[in-house]
């Protein structure tokens, strides 16, 4: 080695960040992944949820009735009526590490998160940022940039409730052009007042409440009429589950720890399946295949602990292993199992017509995994020999090595159709986190069909093996799966083809925000000094506008035309992807149905007088910015 490529290293290269410089430095350890808002992982939403995590503590131990929340273009404001941060302090909970009362495990028994950190996060990442407490006709404040103290106030009398008020804006430095999808929001909130019932939360003036905990959870995320039998309710101390049988493929469950939503669930969740396996096993005296007895069921459950132990700061899959760090006589393995072999036990002893439709809905589910089972082996052996990693699917090195060093939240597959727009893709993805996989012609129109579909058709068993979700979403090996087709006819057709593929046979895909559809540009506006790449025509116009004269104006048609050069810029950190949200009111067989069964005169009569299908069944399912969807699919053609 060369004298001069030696690496000084002494006492000079050794540094401590302080606390802000460390978090702006690596934001991800604290709040996940970035994102600009299009799914509900992004950081922006995590920003938000730790402020409310604090409110909802508050009302738990009994302080406060309500909270208010107001998203007002990219600024966020919660309002609690809790006790207040004591007025000489309001400066140090939100600025220094390892300071709060979290740490006063007699205050805060079974909050969140003990760590402290989570005001700190949101501040130290916000461009704006103000914390205002009010005590006994006293007030308080102090306002942050950046972490950075600029301005505050201390005592001052005030006629306002007691409670917190908080305020801030992301630092768009971190989180570029982001905007909040009010969808997201409304289901975090709906989640806090399942989880707290009597609680009332006004977000931007509409007001949330649950007063049958998760018995209205299941209710929002499921049709009712599409149960085998009516939910299951039970509630214990510091445990609370509910769970029914439906008819759809893949199994859903909704998880919660002291009121936190563990999407990636964890030690509870898994004692929750275990549980009903056995209980249910140990009911009717069969050794019922564990598959079967879960197959179609929709289950929430939610406990509350001490001093939960979580993975990672966002709080989203629970490792602890004891109810309380003190007790390591009760596990969360045990304290489930002990409740749901009573309680339910007890339910299906007094509540016989459930009790049968159980049973029947397990012997379906066996007899169709049997007979699945000889298609599902020889649809493996085809899998393998097809080659898929070199053939149809172009992995990113995530998945390729060892080296796990960047974040699944990260990863992502482009689905497209064609050689040329694959290999545009292909050439000008980050191939560190993004996956291709491409299609041969368009996919089959499943809808109406059963499973077997999925293995005997060669594209859609590929799909599910390149995707890893032929046993549910829990090995799904990219956190976003994107629809990326051209922007015409044909291009459209197989998008709706695709959705029809996950809504009917992987909708938990859709349920839990792993699937969008990817924006490209329709137009390239350019003259010899600037080029604009517009998503509208609106855009297209304001771009000729800048530019003045007559620029040259190219319209995009199919991804193969648009160069990798190109590519690099609609596929990187500016990358615009519209999410495939699913409402409470979206019944997924009502709207498949509908749209892509045999010709109804209902829909000849709704094609007629709109010529616009996609645009319409993409508001159905609230694909988000549906003006930008093509008015001119047809598909009576």
């Amino acid at each position: 080695m060369e004298e001069g490529s030696k690496v000084k290293y002494d006492e000079e290269s050794i540094r401590s960040l302080d606390w802000k410089e460390h978090i702006r430095l690596r934001p991800g350890m604290y709040i996940g992944k970035l994102g600009d808002g299009s799914s509900p992982d992004d950081g922006i939403y995590v920003l938000l949820k730790e402020v409310l995590d604090n409110s909802i503590d508050e009302y738990a131990m009994g302080h406060g009735k309500s909270i208010e929340i107001t998203l007002d273009e990219g600024k966020a404001i919660v309002r609690d009526y809790g006790r207040g941060i004591p007025l000489g302090k309001v400066v140090d909970v939100v600025s220094k590490i390892n300071t709060g009362a979290k740490y006063d495990s007699k205050a805060f028994q079974k909050s969140v998160g003990l760590n402290g950190v989570g005001t700190k996060a949101v501040n130290a990442l916000s461009s704006y940022f103000k914390v205002q407490a009010f005590r006994e006709g006293e007030s308080a404040w102090a306002e942050f940039s950046l972490g950075e103290l600029t301005d505050q106030g201390n005592k001052q009398i005030s006629d306002e409730k007691n409670g917190t008020l908080i305020e801030f804006i992301p630092d768009n430095n971190i989180f570029k052009k982001y905007h909040y999808i009010p969808q997201y929001v409304e289901n975090m909130i709906w989640n806090y007042c399942y989880l707290n019932a009597g609680l009332t939360i006004v977000f931007n003036k509409r007001k949330y409440i649950s007063q049958n905990g998760l018995l209205d959870l299941l209710r929002r995320k499921t049709d009712e009429d599409s149960l085998r039998y009516p939910i299951i309710h039970l509630k214990g101390d510091d445990i609370e589950l509910a769970m029914s049988h439906g008819n759809q493929y893949g199994e859903e469950y909704y998880s919660f720890v002291n009121g936190q939503n563990t999407t990636q669930g964890g030690t509870h969740l898994s004692a929750f399946k275990e549980s009903i396996v056995k209980t249910i096993r140990d009911h009717f005296g069969k050794d019922y295949a564990s598959e079967d007895i879960r197959a179609s069921i929709i289950g929430a459950i939610s406990v509350r602990i001490q001093e939960p132990v979580f993975e990672s700061q966002t709080k989203t899959k629970l490792g602890s292993q004891n109810i309380s760090p003190e007790d390591h006589s009760t596990t969360i393995r045990s304290f489930v199992n002990e409740f749901i072999k009573e309680k339910l036990d007890n339910f299906l002893h007094m509540n016989p017509s459930t009790r049968d439709s159980i049973k029947k809905r397990i012997e379906q589910s066996e007899r169709e995994r049997k007979e699945l089972a000889g298609v599902k082996k020889l649809a493996n052996e085809r899998a393998k020999k097809a080659n898929l990693h070199n053939k149809k699917l172009r992995d990113c090195r995530f998945h390729l090595t060892d080296d796990k060093n960047e974040d699944k939240l990260n990863t992502m597959i482009f689905i497209t159709e064609g050689d040329s727009a694959s290999g545009s893709i292909t050439k000008a993805r980050s191939p560190e986190t993004q996956a291709v996989f491409s299609l041969r012609g368009k996919p089959l129109n499943c809808f109406g069909l059963n499973k077997k579909v999925v293995y005997e058709n060669e594209e859609f068993n590929l799909l599910q093996h390149a995707l890893d979700i032929e046993n549910g979403i829990e090995g799904l090996r990219y956190n976003q799966i994107i629809i990326a087709t051209d922007a015409d006819v044909d291009g459209s057709h197989i998008r709706l083809l695709l959705l029809t593929f996950f809504l009917q046979f992987f909708p938990d895909v859709v349920r839990e925000g792993h699937l969008f559809i990817l924006q490209t540009p329709l137009f390239r506006v350019r003259n010899k000094k600037e080029t604009f790449y517009c998503y509208s025509d609106t855009e297209k116009q304001e771009a000729i506008h800048k530019l003045g004269g007559k620029p040259e104006i190219t319209r995009f048609k199919g991804l193969g035309e648009i160069s990798p050069s190109e590519f690099e810029g609609f596929i990187g950190k500016d990358i615009r992807l519209d999410p495939v949200i699913l409402e409470k009111e979206s019944s997924i067989g009502k709207v498949l149905g509908y749209y892509m069964g045999k010709n109804t005169p209902e829909r000849q009569k709704f094609i007629i007088e709109n010529l616009k299908i996609e645009k319409d069944i993409i508001e159905k399912l609230d694909l988000i910015k549906p003006e930008e969807a093509n008015d001119d699919l047809d598909l009576a053609a």
